[in-house]
């Protein structure tokens, strides 16, 4: 069978899924709020099911290629394997957790054929690699987890890299939904949101590097009790600050308000440098971001922007006017900035009404 699981774009609240966590310590710390939704770009996988190992092959959005993974489904290889880090590990300690939980009797074949999504640029590739994972393995034997599980999975399967990755990034697993999610310790909330108007963004890989683990281990620093100032600006960002201008995006989106959000997404931006930045500017200062949300020539065509995921010189959003200011976005960005990478993005006009994906008990779903 074939399947598709799309990366992640947070568009508000940043980091704030693994810091409403924190509050399972210490109850002063503020629920995290996220909204989130799938990308039009991710990865594409054919698989079958293996007798006795897991094989990876796979393609990147950069031409790059690595020899296939070949293991024994035997859990202390799985383990050892992505406690070592690097491209590979996400699909080994996901199919670790499964085989840990499941008796599956066997191993898989992935053929990742094709990925356009971009790589280690704040968009959840590694989630989504472990989504498909936990997916394929769902398929293929027939486990019955509904969404919910294969994100459960996906999350623990990663938690067994190196990786310090929140609840967020697996949410891709809901697809091309816009997303609400609140972390309050060890509780986890999801509202599906319904959109009255179609909104058109572009995602921009920035061409710059980043460490995404240097940034979650400086941040993590400040929590759970602040003890400088420096730590409480971050707590009170990815607290009362993040939490109001998400909830005020929610009933944006659900508007249909563009300008609204692309106000949102510049005040988010603002606030985030004064009070985050400071805790790991080598990593956070991002040139280039800053860059790409001040170039003149773009301004007729955008509401706002900011940046993806855990900030950086990742990537970033900008929501445009409407869709022919989208293609003229792009252009402007491939003849001003030729070493970015612009990409569409489409949240789409929902006829459904709102849906608690909380109580989501369908067995598989849809193929995302």
């Amino acid at each position: 069978m074939r399947i598709f699981v799309p990366g992640r774009l947070c568009l508000f609240g940043e980091h704030s899924d693994w810091a409403g966590e924190y509050r399972s310590v210490n109850p002063l710390i503020e629920k995290g709020y996220t909204l989130i939704v799938g990308t039009n770009q991710g990865i594409y996988a054919s698989v079958k099911p293996n007798s006795t190992e897991l094989i990876i092959r796979t393609s990147l959005n950069d031409g790059r290629s690595y020899e296939p993974l070949i293991l024994p489904m035997e859990s202390n290889t799985l383990k050892r394997i992505a406690a070592k880090g690097g491209f590979f590990s996400y699909a080994a300690g996901t199919a670790y957790q499964i085989l840990t939980h499941y008796n599956v009797g066997g191993g898989l074949e992935v053929d990742n054929y094709l990925t356009d999504l971009p790589i280690q640029k704040g968009l959840s590739s590694s989630a989504a690699f472990c989504v498909l994972i936990a997916r394929s393995f769902n398929r293929v034997y027939d486990l019955k987890m509904t969404i919910r599980s294969e994100m459960e999975f996906a999350y623990l399967g990663e938690r067994t890299t190196p990786s310090l990755c929140g609840r967020m990034d697996q949410a891709c697993a809901y697809g091309n939904r816009p997303i609400l999610m609140i972390f309050d310790g060890e509780k986890i909330d999801l509202l599906e949101l319904k959109v009255s108007e179609d909104l058109f963004f572009v995602i921009v890989d920035l061409g710059g590097t980043k460490n995404t683990q240097e940034i979650l281990r400086r941040l993590n620093q400040c929590y759970p009790f602040a003890t400088n100032s420096i730590e409480q600006n971050v707590q009170k960002y990815f607290g009362s600050i993040s939490s109001e201008i998400t909830q005020a995006a929610v009933e944006a989106i659900q508007l249909g308000d563009a300008q609204l959000l692309g106000a949102l997404m510049t005040k988010a931006q603002a606030e985030f440098d004064l009070h985050v930045v400071p805790a790991c500017p080598e990593q956070l200062t991002a040139q280039k971001l800053h860059l790409l949300l001040h170039h003149e020539p773009l301004k007729p065509y955008i509401f706002g922007g900011k940046g993806v995921g855990s900030q950086g010189d990742g990537t970033a959003q900008l929501i445009v006017k409407n869709q022919d200011s989208q293609r003229k976005a792009i252009e402007i960005i491939k003849r001003d900035f030729p070493q970015m990478q612009a990409l569409q993005l489409t949240i789409s006009r929902l006829p459904t009404p709102m849906i608690d994906l909380a109580e989501d008990e369908k067995q598989h779903g849809d193929v995302c």
